[in-house]
């Protein structure tokens, strides 16, 4: 399954090569031209010989993970391995999920100082990153420096897997859910010159998307994208952004964007005509590859096709196979209407 090879391929914001090498593999029998820029965006097109304006569909590679920074040398931390977050990952959902450490995948499990050691005073606060190590199981610095190094970077073990009936587990749905878009849209053929920007370093400020909007120089750019969803017991309803299984969410405003209306009412006008369910993003926070994209040259007209997603930037995140179904309907729906003269900015 596509999504489950997406999903369980390594690459951290910087270090996409993996991830990048799977999407080339199944892009490939499916695009005209194909290249890699000097960030490392996997760039593909079709319909270059077609009239209409140029779409940019982008979806980032890259993944938030973790780098370590040091090996600890002498006393009972021997062989432990201090780390930092590359993008934004929350140290208080860290403790005791397994993970893979470079480019050979040796295993570890995130530690800290157990609760029964603990003072009363430490357990009142949430643990801290640099309070925190990866385990690999050496026996000493040595050890450990045999198989890992500073620089080398860490990503969560999550298996791919299925929850009920439509729904799915898994690691790194921001953005691989997108990049599962971009490859399942690019399936078909459409009287359009559409280019497809598969990104690097989104988590660490969208830039890959920037770079490859400069070259590609679209008229208008869709970015595909796993948003943030809290839709569960407790969460009020304007601070939910979106709910699992009520379609995809199009963004209004967020830390980026504010979205430009003529497009985002087309898209709703598309997403009406042809019966499939949608909904509006309804918090600010967070953002997406657009954000770079709009600012390029004199400014790209557009907006963000967006797949709730459960526990974003977690070790295991959780979303729904009729929102993704939902969401690819839509971007094949737009570019349908597109190709048909239905949207002037």
């Amino acid at each position: 399954m596509l999504l489950k090879r997406l999903s369980e391929a390594m690459g951290p914001s910087g270090f996409e090569d993996e991830i990048r090498n799977v999407i080339r593999d199944e892009v490939t029998p499916l695009v005209a031209d194909l290249h890699t820029d000097v960030l490392g965006n996997l760039i593909v097109s079709n319909g270059s010989e077609h009239n209409g304006p140029r779409v940019m569909l982008d979806a980032h590679m890259d993944e938030v993970g973790l780098m370590v920074v040091q090996v600890c040398e002498g006393g009972r931390e021997s062989g432990l391995l201090k780390f930092r977050a590359l993008g934004g990952i929350d140290p208080r959902v860290l403790v005791s999920k397994p993970v893979f450490v470079g480019n050979d995948r040796i295993p570890g499990v995130i530690g800290a100082k157990p609760i029964h050691l603990q003072e009363l005073s430490e357990r009142r606060k949430p643990l801290a990153m640099d309070q925190l190590y990866i385990d690999i199981g050496a026996k000493d610095a040595k050890d450990a420096k045999a198989v890992v190094k500073p620089g080398d970077v860490a990503i969560f073990a999550t298996q791919f897997g299925t929850l009920g009936e439509r729904a799915i587990k898994g690691k790194s749905f921001d953005d691989r859910i997108g990049c599962a878009l971009l490859v399942e849209a690019l399936r078909e053929s459409y009287d359009l010159p559409v280019v497809g920007a598969f990104t690097v370093q989104e988590e660490i400020g969208l830039r890959g998307a920037q770079a490859a909007a400069y070259a590609i120089e679209p008229d208008i750019a869709i970015a595909l994208e796993g948003t943030v969803c809290f839709d569960v017991v407790g969460a009020k309803s304007h601070g939910q952004s979106t709910i699992m299984g009520a379609g995809p969410a199009l963004t209004v405003q967020d830390s980026q964007t504010v979205a430009d209306r003529r497009f985002l009412d087309f898209m709703v006008s598309v997403a009406e005509k042809h019966g499939i369910p949608y909904q509006l993003r309804r918090v600010k926070g967070g953002s997406n590859d657009y954000g770079a994209i709009h600012k390029v040259r004199a400014g790209v007209i557009g907006g963000a096709i967006s797949v709730p997603v459960r526990y974003i930037h977690a070790p295991t995140q959780v979303a729904s196979l009729d929102d993704f179904d939902n969401s690819l309907s839509l971007v094949k729906a737009v570019l349908r209407e597109l190709e048909q003269g239905g949207f002037t900015a």
